[in-house]
């Protein structure tokens, strides 16, 4: 959270220009646990008779939804406030959570009016935002999902299983969901799959590469038979998903993700990337929330992987037998609380209504700089414990910020980096240095850039498993991070947060404001993309007056 730097990029990677910060963000708040993939058999699919399977083709721009103007003079945003007093600055909202201003002792004197500016750029929008009447889910509705009826007798009879076990309610919410699916390999062939078979009512598939032949021997989608060489990866996929579910409309935008404006993004309740240099990640994050978008990353290289959700702030509601002492509101964590308390009758046995509502980091804040927390810290055991793999991920997406994207090879070179930078990671963690042993390094740098069937099963079975479970509100969604080492067949999640008077003025903003759960919210002086006085956004190639 400082100034802003701009990085010049490579021509061909997938943004010609994006934003760092040159001071190391604070982040924490990292517990871990596990989780455990249990197979499920879709019921056999009966012949559709409500409608033919929908053309694979993305609708017309226009009839996105449209976006709301970012700040600038006519909204706003005083372009000539360089800097300015606190009570100008921060809405009065936002001054009762972060009494006497914005904290100043985790950043230097000099970093403070560009992160106060910052503030001010995203208010406006944000603030405007937050008056929005909010559907379903708390996200507002975009483009390709077509008014649906009520559910028939037929799809009832095809969703059997999975309503036994999250009820019709959900499922009518998952039947309605429009989902962005982006970059069509391994790992999005799983999540497709998946989140096909279970029913959603909309997947946008948008990837703009062409099919290779190492494609064919990772996407089981894709068939040397079908001549898919050469073919869109997208397009080529296509029809291979249509047919697992004839209900669900599959559309393809084979543009690819630089031709992409901010305003791309608010036609979906979901967006999905996948196997993404952490600069377009960082990017696409910063547009779903100035949109109100969940957002989920996700990459494998190998043996290894990771998952990644910034829901921004998601309610659910968690039914249970009543117990003996009653649930209080309040907080859980540092990220959930209990906002709800209610009870009901059924079956002749009294249910406890529990809703809870988690906070969430951005990819920025939560990829990079995290210190482990205070228990871990005090416990030899517990960071013993910790995977070596998360020093391993934190180094290759440095090293790729540092290289335009690409990954490392096998030079001298780029493996002396990328073991210099792995050892800074651990140590910066206050990881203990014999976790981190030459085989480990050895291991993953052989991995890097390879994709394997069952660790993208694995991991693309949990994030669509934990997508269904955001749309239907009915469970713990995953917080925030998911690091799988497939050597050790272990999954750990750790909540990575700012940490200090200013985590907890972040983490409270959403509430802020007025902004909504479950897509409400904006961290002001997250350094998402580079604003100009004017209003207008440099994402990709092309400037965009929004």
């Amino acid at each position: 959270l400082a100034a802003l730097q701009p990085i010049p990029r490579a021509e061909n990677d997938v943004f010609s220009f994006c934003p760092r910060v040159t001071a190391q963000s604070a982040l924490g708040a990292v517990s871990s646990q596990s989780f455990k993939m249990e197979e499920q058999t879709q019921p056999q699919d009966k012949p559709a008779q409500e409608t033919a399977a929908p053309s694979n083709t993305v609708p017309a721009q226009e009839t996105i939804v449209p976006h709301h103007p970012l700040p600038n003079a006519s909204n706003g945003f005083d372009p000539s406030m360089q800097t300015a007093p606190r009570d100008q600055v921060l809405p009065e909202a936002l001054q009762e959570v972060i009494p006497g201003g914005m904290p100043t002792g985790d950043l230097p004197p000099n970093m403070l009016p560009d992160m106060f500016q910052a503030t001010q750029m995203f208010m406006p929008e944000l603030l405007q935002q937050s008056g929005q009447m909010y559907e379903n889910n708390g996200m507002l509705q975009g483009l390709p999902v077509a008014a649906a009826p009520a559910i028939s007798a037929d799809e009832i009879a095809l969703y059997d299983r999975q309503i036994r076990l999250w009820g019709m309610k959900a499922q009518e919410k998952i039947r309605n969901a429009n989902i962005l699916l982006i970059t069509m390999k391994a790992l999005a062939n799983e999540i497709a799959k998946n989140l096909v078979l279970a029913g959603i009512g909309s997947l946008t598939i948008l990837d703009g590469a062409t099919v290779s032949e190492s494609d064919l021997g990772s996407q089981f989608f894709l068939s040397e038979e079908e001549n898919h060489v050469g073919q869109n990866r997208a397009q080529a996929a296509a029809a291979a998903i249509q047919k697992l579910n004839p209900r669900v409309q599959v559309h393809v935008d084979a543009e690819g993700i630089k031709s992409k404006g901010t305003s791309y993004f608010s036609a979906f309740d979901i967006v999905i990337a996948t196997d993404m240099d952490p600069d377009s990640l960082h990017i696409i994050n910063t547009a779903t929330r100035l949109h109100q978008r969940s957002f989920y990353a996700a990459g494998t290289h190998g043996m290894y992987g990771f998952i990644f959700s910034d829901l921004i702030e998601h309610d659910y509601v968690i039914e249970r037998d009543l117990g003996n002492v009653a649930t209080k509101l309040a907080p859980e964590t540092r990220t959930r609380s209990v906002i709800a308390v209610d009870t009901k009758k059924e079956g002749g046995k009294t249910i406890e209504v529990v809703t809870k509502r988690e906070l969430y980091s951005t990819w920025y804040l939560a990829s990079d700089g995290a210190t482990l927390p205070e228990e871990y810290a005090k416990s030899a055991r517990r960071k013993k414990a910790v995977s070596p793999v998360i020093s391993c991920l934190r180094a290759l997406w440095d090293f790729q910020v540092l290289n335009s994207g690409r990954l490392p090879s096998h030079t001298k070179e780029d493996l002396g980096l990328f073991t210099k930078l792995a050892t800074a990671k651990h140590t910066q963690l206050g990881l203990p240095s014999e976790t981190l042993r030459s085989e480990v390094l050895r291991s993953f740098l052989q991995n890097i850039g390879s994709e394997m069937a069952p660790v993208t099963a694995i991991l693309g079975g949990q994030l669509a498993q934990d997508v269904i479970n955001v749309l239907g509100q009915t469970q713990q969604p995953i917080q925030n991070m998911v690091i799988f080492d497939g050597n050790s067949m272990e999954a750990s999640v750790l909540p990575l947060h700012p940490v200090g008077e200013l985590g907890r003025g972040l983490l409270s903003l959403a509430a802020a404001g007025g902004l909504m759960p479950n897509g409400g919210g904006m961290v002001p002086g997250d350094p998402g993309m580079m604003m100009s006085m004017d209003g207008t956004v440099d994402f990709g190639n092309q400037i965009l007056t929004q």
